[in-house]
């Protein structure tokens, strides 16, 4: 099998098992929407969650497969099997004793962390407590994440995706069942909630451990922490955490300065924040872990040839997949909002200012899964380095934009701030991977960019055309709603694909080749 073919697979199998993760996902937060509604309470749960979730995406997810999984790989390529395994252990136990640290100290100083990520809520001691009690509360879900981390950085250099990226969805099935039964036995509702996120983070790494022994993996603990590959996986995890977590400090910054606006705009944030990871996650997460082992191959074996055509074809299949997804998310932004979660509590009120934030984050959503493949570009040869100073830059412009738009547009200002951020991070990582790399088929690329804006621009238009109406300011009718959305998303489709076709796509050629191989 050739490697497109296998990449496409990968990506395909990671997609697939996303998609259950996210659709899940979006259960788990209209469930949440019905119970506890865009109010301060839910406010609080959000505000503390964004602390372990932060450190979710600097220790665990993000980083942890970006400096594990190309050491694991030059390390199975050169020293094979039995030394490759023992790696995992080491790198087990390190993680278990440095996190399990972490998440004390995370508890014991709640109170701060709380004033520093949502200083607005100091003027409401009954609201700031309940913050500190749900930090606290959700902390312990970092160990569990970041264990689940490595377990899927190792399954995943023996080319297995879909166990790891089906792992999440475990973690919304309980956060689920606990909101349904626990929240009217809890002495505070929303703690239902916070102890269904610290269990559901143990049950996503276990859910991985059959899969993890099949492998020929075992757990166990080793110390030996002078090992080279531990040293050299700490040397990349430092500026990797620092590069893939912008997204999730830009985060932070608009949720500080959230906390200053008017009630409910912390969680029309996160509402939105929500829907983009949606395609995100779906096509970009899961094209950037289906590509990193590949490429790390390449670069363990010096065949920079294959990783610049690996990395192009990568790029342009996402940008392929994920342009409609974004735009359909612009101009399709009212009725799925209103869809998805007005109903009990949420208002309409709610569903405009979370559909307001959407549009301007959806306006980064290219950029955000295209620096995931320009990133594991760079991992893949090691370098963690130059990602973590474009990161910086993009970081320093997301405060700065974020400070000047919050007063003239609210929330939807900071949501700008962020996409604007993140087209930074992505524009000057591909020029600096292109100097890095000679070439990168950079013309290619670019032509399949604008064919694909221009396709999906024009395919939103006429969807935006045929949808709109009263219908989307109101409550109820969901079924009804189902159906035309159903119907239009349809017609999306099948225009974009009839537009690709005659601007003579080439991503589209290559997948339908592949589909006829397949039948």
């Amino acid at each position: 099998m050739d490697e497109k073919k296998r990449l496409t697979k990968a990506a395909g199998k990671m997609s697939i098992a996303t998609f259950i993760s996210r659709i899940l996902g979006f259960v788990r937060d209209m469930i949440f929407a019905l119970y506890f509604g865009a109010t301060g309470l839910s406010d609080t749960f959000f505000a503390a969650f964004r602390i372990p979730n932060l450190l979710r995406e600097l220790f665990a997810e993000g980083s942890m497969s970006s400096a594990f999984i190309p050491v694991l790989t030059e390390y199975r390529e050169k020293y094979g099997e039995e030394e490759a395994n023992r790696l995992v252990r080491i790198v087990f136990t390190f993680i278990s004793i440095v996190v399990s640290i972490i998440c004390f100290i995370g508890i014991v100083f709640s109170p701060a962390i709380v004033t520093v990520i949502a200083p607005g809520f100091l003027s409401s001691p009954e609201k700031f407590s309940l913050t500190v009690l749900l930090t606290r509360i959700m902390f312990p879900f970092l160990l569990f994440i970041s264990l689940a981390a490595l377990i899927m950085g190792a399954l995943n250099t023996k080319k297995v995706f879909f166990i790891p990226a089906l792992a999440p969805a475990v973690l919304n099935i309980v956060l689920i069942l606990s909101i349904v039964f626990f929240e009217s036995r809890a002495r505070q509702p929303i703690m239902a909630a916070a102890i269904g996120v610290m269990i559901g983070g143990f049950v996503q790494f276990a859910f991985q451990l059959p899969a993890f022994y099949k492998k020929g993996y075992k757990l166990g603990f080793d110390t030996a922490f002078s090992h080279p590959g531990l040293k050299k996986i700490s040397l990349l995890l430092v500026p990797a955490t620092l590069a893939l977590s912008v997204s999730q400090i830009n985060i932070v910054v608009s949720n500080i300065l959230a906390s200053y606006l008017p009630p409910g705009s912390i969680t029309y944030l996160f509402y939105s924040m929500r829907l983009i990871q949606f395609p995100i996650g779906i096509f970009g997460v899961a094209m950037g872990m289906a590509v990193l082992p590949t490429l790390s191959e390449h670069a363990a074996r010096g065949e920079f040839d294959k990783l610049r055509d690996d990395f192009s074809f990568a790029l342009r299949l996402l940008f392929f997949i994920t342009i409609p997804s974004m735009a359909g998310l612009i101009f399709l932004g009212d009725p799925i909002v209103n869809i998805l979660f007005q109903r009990g509590k949420w208002d309409y009120a709610a569903t405009i200012g979370t559909s307001q934030a959407l549009l301007f984050y959806s306006l980064g959503i290219w950029a955000v899964v295209g620096v995931r493949v320009v990133a594991a570009s760079f991992y893949s040869m090691q370098d963690t380095k130059t990602p973590v100073k474009i990161a910086v830059i993009a970081m320093i412009v997301n405060v700065i934009l974020s400070f000047l738009l919050m007063k003239p547009m609210r929330h939807s200002g900071l949501a700008l701030a962020n996409a604007i951020a993140s087209s930074v991070n992505f524009t000057f990582l591909f020029i600096m991977l292109k100097k890095k790399l000679g070439r990168i088929e950079g013309r290619k690329i670019v032509m399949s960019f604008t064919k694909i804006t221009i396709a999906s621009s024009v395919t939103g238009l006429i969807s935006w055309f045929i949808i709109r109406g009263d219908i989307w300011t109101q409550s109820g009718r969901t079924i009804e709603k189902a159906g035309i959305l159903t119907g239009v998303s349809a017609l999306y489709i099948a225009t974009y694909i009839i537009i690709m076709h005659l601007l003579k796509s080439e991503e589209l050629k290559y997948l339908v080749k592949m589909r006829k191989k397949k039948s």
